[in-house]
């Protein structure tokens, strides 16, 4: 219950337009929530006293820069500002998940990989395999391939789907 009171309280003021802090005066904690409300919390008198003066703060800073930067256009309803993905999340938050896999082929062939062998493509990039190592059955030409993003900024090359693939970083 502690969780979700601070938790709603948080979104309140987030939710709230740096517009609305500069119109409205504001009001303490103990005036928004009941007793009852602020018991469940489980924080001491000191503590809401505090945190009073911390949202009183916040919402001085708030209101100052809201009359700053009334003239100022907002980003929000430029169309290049934020990307979304398919669940709606920004697509510039999601750090490791937002890029999107590479397309290309190889310039030459290949046999095979280990540590340091460098991959050119036509597209003008080079990855070095940083882990990984295999043989192929047969030396393929300037077969198409695809770079996927991992987790963490960590890449892969995969040159035939059903093999393992290799783990690169780009070069140039």
């Amino acid at each position: 219950m502690k969780f979700t009171l601070l938790s709603a309280l948080a979104l309140a003021f987030a939710t709230l337009s740096p517009g609305a802090f500069a119109q409205s005066s504001y009001v303490g904690i103990e005036e928004r929530l009941t007793p009852e409300q602020l018991r469940s919390v489980g924080l001491t008198s000191e503590q809401i006293e505090q945190l009073d003066r911390m949202l009183r703060k916040a919402h001085e800073r708030q209101g100052a820069s809201a009359v700053a930067n009334a003239s100022v256009p907002s980003v929000a309803n430029d169309a290049g500002a934020s990307r979304r993905d398919d669940d709606g999340r920004d697509e510039t938050t999601l750090i490791g998940f937002s890029d999107k896999p590479i397309e290309s082929r190889l310039k030459g062939s290949v046999s095979g990989w280990e540590p340091g062998t460098v991959f050119e493509l036509e597209n003008g990039q080079r990855w070095k395999v940083l882990k990984g190592a295999l043989k192929l059955s047969a030396t393929l030409e300037s077969p198409e391939i695809v770079v996927v993003p991992g987790i963490a900024g960590r890449w892969f090359l995969q040159v035939v789907e059903e093999l393992p693939k290799a783990r690169v970083y780009r070069i140039d």
